[in-house]
């Protein structure tokens, strides 16, 4: 099991570009993704990424705005997302496994970071 510790959050204002970062030890799994939880709001999936990087999925509400990447010589994930939008606050986390389901309360992910919050304002 994987101990994810993401970084990267803060406060930033509609427009602004922000980059969250994931280091996974001992090392990144097959799916890395990124996730988001709002306050009040159910967990919600934003990207994820395969191994090789060949395949990235992005939720429709950031599509065009973020961008996964993962270095697996560095066991790192990253999420940097551009033209940050008032819906765009929420916790984000970082979050591996074998295999992505959308069908199971936490995506067929096995192993989650504590989360980086995200706030942006005016």
């Amino acid at each position: 099991q994987a101990q994810l510790v993401e970084s990267g959050g803060g406060f930033v204002q509609p427009g602004d570009s922000l980059r969250l970062s994931c280091s996974a030890s001992p090392s990144l799994s097959n799916v890395m993704g990124w996730f988001r939880q709002a306050p009040g709001k159910e967990r919600e999936f934003v990207a994820r990424i395969n191994r090789n990087g060949q395949y990235k999925y992005y939720a429709e509400s950031v599509k065009g705005r973020f961008r996964i990447s993962r270095d697996n010589a560095r066991n790192t994930v990253d999420l940097q997302m551009s033209s940050l939008q008032f819906e765009d606050t929420a916790t984000y986390f970082c979050a591996g496994g074998e295999v992505y389901y959308s069908g199971s309360a936490n995506f067929g992910m096995t192993d989650w970071g504590k989360g980086a919050k995200v706030t942006v304002s005016s």
